[in-house]
């Protein structure tokens, strides 16, 4: 998948600045961003819901507007919500999609795998938002695609479905299709992702492996405390740092604290807490994850 300066805006607002950004194949691709980053809107595109207004967009070396006829057999699209008629039985709508394809997966073998078994005969409405999730995923791989865009596949789901769900996915890499994760589960990004794309005001701010955007000699303390923090909190814990950290407020309840960390900076940490009568929860020290570098780099966090 490639796109190449493109450029999407509603009115006055410009949801998609210029963006460059390339899909290699055989990957999980995840595209990150906070909302109203532009990532929803590309990947409307580049499936073909909506027609480029600058730029130049393809999929699997397609215009995905001139060429949707010969597109839309090559791929898969599993929304975040819906895409089942409300009153349609899990297994009935699994295997309608399964026909419109020349050559798809068995879809019972499928609806096993993914767990859709016992609810096979469950009107969507009924089914738990878990449950629409997995429905969703197996519409999407079903046909055998050699792409496939999902977005939030585990949303809902309990620890063993989303276990599942991410060997799934691994197990559609390893048989050549590609994968276009969007999700706020950072974790799972970091997990799944051979490459990761943030993306914010609509531009492309950071592209890299897991390894090549956590890494670096930069650590983490994050502080965790019972009540929450006074307003000034971060201000204050800055002071008493000094200029070799940086100190940020994460919610009311944690100050992510990045730089040098170092038993000096964990004993002025504590030291601040006795001063300021704070009772931490928890206080943690490793190596900045994939959520650390998302709030560096968009002073936001990633929330649904």
């Amino acid at each position: 998948m490639e796109i190449d300066g493109l450029v999407m805006r509603y009115g006055d607002k410009t949801a998609v600045d210029h963006l460059d950004l390339v899909v290699e194949r055989d990957t999980i691709t995840a595209v990150l961003g906070p909302n109203g980053a532009g990532k929803t809107t590309t990947l409307e595109t580049c499936e073909g819901y909506r027609k480029p207004q600058r730029g130049r967009v393809r999929v699997l070396g397609l215009d995905p507007q001139a060429g949707r006829r010969d597109l839309l057999p090559r791929i898969g699209v599993m929304l975040q919500g819906g895409g089942a008629w409300s009153g349609v039985r899990a297994m009935e709508m699994l295997r309608h999609v399964a026909k419109l394809h020349a050559h798809p997966l068995d879809a019972a073998m499928l609806a096993d795998r993914l767990g859709l078994g016992d609810c096979g005969r469950t009107p969507y409405r009924r089914l738990s938002g878990g449950q629409q999730q997995r429905l969703g995923l197996a519409m999407a791989v079903v046909g055998r695609p050699e792409l496939v865009f999902v977005d939030e596949p585990t949303a809902g789901m309990d620890p063993q479905a989303r276990r599942t769900t991410w060997e799934l996915l691994r197990e559609l890499r390893s048989s050549g299709v590609t994968v276009v994760l969007t999700t706020h589960f950072m974790d799972e990004a970091e997990r799944l992702a051979d490459r990761i794309h943030i993306i914010d005001h609509g531009q492309l701010i950071a592209t890299g492996s897991p390894i090549e955007l956590t890494r670096g000699q930069t650590s983490t303390i994050r502080l965790v405390v019972t009540e929450p923090f006074p307003p000034d909190a971060a201000v204050s814990l800055q002071r008493a740092l000094g200029d070799l950290v940086e100190v940020r407020p994460v919610g009311d309840r944690s100050l992510l604290i990045t730089g040098t960390a170092d038993p000096t900076t964990l004993s002025k940490v504590s030291a601040w807490c006795q001063e300021n009568d704070v009772l931490p929860e928890s206080l943690n020290l490793g190596q900045r994850n994939l959520e650390d570098v998302f709030l560096e780099l968009t002073g936001r966090q990633l929330v649904p």
